[in-house]
């Protein structure tokens, strides 16, 4: 049984959700967010709120209970307010910079790194933080990967690239005997 599944999502005010077919739509302030789940998840929309049974009693489709509750948590709440991941870069000669809608990065290669910027997503650059923001946390989450893997943090001088939030363990270099 999925505790997530259980939870009865509420939907705000200003936000609209319907069911058709395999699609649930999610329209809000910020825009609107479509995606289609399997029928073996019964979705019902009634009186202010989401609720999902599962149809058929299987592994897969326990597992998959939680998954699509996760899923239109997070339309409901993209819709009503952003999702935002922010990038650190550090290191000596590190640059980042906008140059329409691709983001350009000095990351310490003979050459410059660009990455196009997909759409549905912003990106602002503030000297050496990156700002990844939209409304689809999958897409944001995705495209945050992608500039952090061009160079990951390294743990002995802390050179890369990391997330906000992230803790690197830094190790010890060599010791002059």
């Amino acid at each position: 049984m999925s505790r997530i599944g259980k939870q009865i999502i509420t939907i705000p005010e200003k936000t609209e959700i319907t069911h058709s077919g395999r699609t649930v739509t999610v329209k809000g302030p910020l825009g609107t967010l479509a995606r289609d789940f399997k029928s073996d998840i019964a979705i019902t929309i009634a009186d202010g709120t989401v609720t999902l049974k599962p149809a058929v009693v299987s592994k897969t489709v326990g597992a998959l209970w939680g998954t699509y509750a996760s899923h239109i948590k997070n339309m409901v709440d993209g819709v009503n307010k952003p999702f935002v991941k922010k990038l650190i870069v550090e290191g000596i000669g590190f640059r980042v910079e906008m140059t329409g809608s691709a983001l350009v990065l000095s990351l310490g290669f003979s050459h410059k790194i660009t990455v196009p910027i997909p759409e549905g997503i912003e990106v602002s650059v503030e000297k050496n933080t990156i700002t990844v923001s939209g409304i689809n946390k999958e897409q944001v989450g995705k495209f945050a990967a992608e500039v952090r893997a061009l160079k990951r943090t390294e743990p002995y001088k802390g050179k890369g690239i990391r997330y906000e939030d992230e803790v690197v363990r830094r190790k010890q270099g060599k010791k002059a005997v």
